[in-house]
């Protein structure tokens, strides 16, 4: 009998090694990976560069904390402002912990300007954590039952309105910054188009707010960008990381620019883990591998090829909604709720999600080839089907 606490809906299924983009349990059995642990495995299983990156390493040293100097977390540093624009970075162990600086920042941001009570603009159906303050902004009633009383400083609006962000401008003084995702994952794969970034990239501008982007499931290269917003040519001033940054090693980032630069001090903010040479020596040679193997033009070419293989093989079925993508975030919604799916296909042999009730979600990792790509569309359209009535 586990004594682990009951958080998990587990699966029947229990695996114990993986080769690319499959992994295989404790029969034998192989499963074709279309989840990539909720975005995290960037290069698949049992990549080569990532295993000898970690094992030297390890071999050298896995921990000295915060109080000291650590080289890699420099060069990591100096490596996602390359790639992003942005100007500072604190590292933390995920998403959460990511989003929890940016909050704090925002707040911090606020009372340096004199807002006694900062707040901050988030949006209808995001997913920011299950931290006290990143459930609070999180928009979902289901994930936040049963914890209340949530963290006040929080305004919600419907995703990609920017007017309903101007109205709230004009009744909310205490309003310092907005916080949305550039794809919502957990939402439903519901994407910002790029008119929406610019008005509300202006909007902050105006009123003197930061513009905050979580990027957790997003960055790293899944959409084919480096980072979601950069498709649209606007800058955040925060920019939230963590999931595909390390492969599969627990690492975060919060990065900022402008405005939100050079706020935090020693004592402000901190992480006992974060950042520690083992993370960091996995995410560098993440972003090596992801640039030395083209892997975000894989990103784009092989989610084209699967949302068109989709829409191919599922046309004219009846009870499909849409097949959304960018880059290897797709979510195929239906008219139905469909969370039994996820189950049918762990028995065929394919790991999948299925998120706000009706949308299949596949966040496959960057290294999914195109055999992959026709080997998941074959197995998950029948299933679908079946669940239709066709």
């Amino acid at each position: 009998m586990s004594h682990l606490m009951n958080t998990y809906a587990r699966l029947p299924v229990a695996f114990t090694h993986g080769e690319g983009a499959w992994l295989f349990d404790d029969t034998g059995k192989r499963y074709l990976d279309a989840l990539s642990g909720i975005a995290v495995s960037t290069l698949g299983h049992n990549h080569p560069r990532l295993v000898r990156a970690i094992a030297e390493q390890a071999a050298c040293v896995l921990h000295t904390s915060n109080l000291y100097r650590i080289p890699l977390q420099e060069e990591l540093s100096d490596r996602l402002a390359t790639l992003s624009g942005m100007q500072e970075v604190f590292f933390c162990n995920s998403g959460c912990e990511a989003n929890e600086a940016a909050i704090k920042l925002a707040r911090f941001y606020g009372h340096r300007k004199g807002v006694d009570q900062p707040a901050i603009i988030v949006m209808e159906n995001a997913f920011h954590g299950r931290t006290m303050a990143t459930l609070s902004a999180t928009g979902n009633r289901k994930t936040q039952a049963g914890f209340e009383p949530l963290v006040s400083g929080f305004v919600r609006v419907p995703y990609r309105d920017a007017e309903a962000v101007r109205k709230v401008a004009e009744h909310n003084g205490n309003v310092v910054a907005v916080l949305l995702e550039m794809v919502q994952g957990e939402g439903g794969i519901h994407i910002a188009d790029e008119a929406f970034q610019r008005e509300l990239r202006a909007i902050c501008d105006e009123r003197g707010w930061l513009l905050m982007c979580d990027e957790v499931q997003c960055g790293v290269g899944r959409t084919g960008d480096w980072f979601a917003f950069q498709s649209s040519g606007v800058l955040p001033d925060v920019v939230t990381l963590a999931k595909g940054l390390g492969s599969g090693v627990p690492i975060g980032a919060c990065l900022v620019a402008g405005p939100a630069a050079g706020l935090f001090g020693p004592g402000n903010h901190g992480s006992t883990f974060g950042g520690n040479p083992l993370a960091c020596a996995a995410a560098l040679e993440t972003l090596e591998t992801i640039v030395d193997d083209d892997l975000r033009g894989n990103a784009v070419r092989v989610g084209e090829q699967i949302q068109a293989g989709l829409l191919q093989a599922l046309h004219g079925v009846s009870g499909v909604v849409e097949v959304r993508a960018r880059g290897l975030m797709i979510g195929v919604e239906l008219d139905r709720p469909c969370g039994e799916l996820v189950k049918q296909a762990l028995d065929a042999g394919l790991l999948i999600n299925v998120t706000a009730e009706r949308v299949i979600r596949l966040l496959p990792p960057l290294i999914f080839s195109a055999q992959d790509a026709e080997a998941l569309v074959g197995l998950l359209a029948p299933i679908v089907r079946r669940h239709l009535g066709q």
